[in-house]
């Protein structure tokens, strides 16, 4: 695959005779970031598909409100967060109404998941991330593993850098307390 630059990409989405090889190759470049941060929320390789599947969709149907005045990217991974939550909000409701905690089901997802079957230590640390909030949650995930700076964080979050830096701080705390009991 060529490289082509978010200008490029856009360009060619926005010009009719070229958007659908624009819109291919979009996804060719935020698939695999935008399905691993949906999944570290999710824990369900069949749930973080259909988030992502519909992060896109919502792409194309939006992609002429981008404004260029902001990055791609940033735009991009904010429909992926908020399709989580939005996925992450109905699931709450959904195991609240019939089962009880919604976060047994994520700890089952993780534990049936044999993508998070890693060393000792990362089991440790995912099951120590689902005791967090899922704010403080996708603020660690964003920072640890996309390595996120925060003013990237504050533009896709909404909220200001001082909030992030707290919330991952926080975060940090909980997973290390929980860690030293195990």
């Amino acid at each position: 695959m060529e490289n082509y630059s978010d200008k490029d990409i856009i360009r060619l989405i926005s010009e009719k005779h070229t958007s659908n090889r624009g819109f291919n190759l979009l996804v060719q470049h935020y698939q695999e970031r935008i399905y691993w941060h949906i999944r570290r929320m999710v824990y369900s390789h069949e749930d973080a598909n259909d988030i992502a599947q519909n992060t896109f969709i919502k792409i194309w149907q939006n992609i002429a409100a981008f404004r260029s005045d902001s990055n791609l990217y940033t735009w991009i991974y904010r429909i992926a967060t908020n399709e989580t939550f939005d996925f992450l909000k109905k699931r709450k409701r959904y195991v609240f109404s019939a089962k009880g905690d919604y976060r047994d089901e994520l700890k089952q997802n993780l534990e049936d998941d044999n993508i998070f079957d890693g060393t000792e230590i990362e089991k440790k640390l995912q099951m120590a991330l689902l005791t967090l909030p899922d704010k403080q949650r996708i603020v660690f995930n964003m920072k640890y593993y996309d390595e996120m700076k925060y003013e990237e964080m504050s533009s896709i979050l909404k909220t200001s850098v001082g909030a992030l830096k707290a919330s991952y701080h926080h975060a940090v705390k909980k997973i290390e307390k929980n860690l030293e009991v195990d």
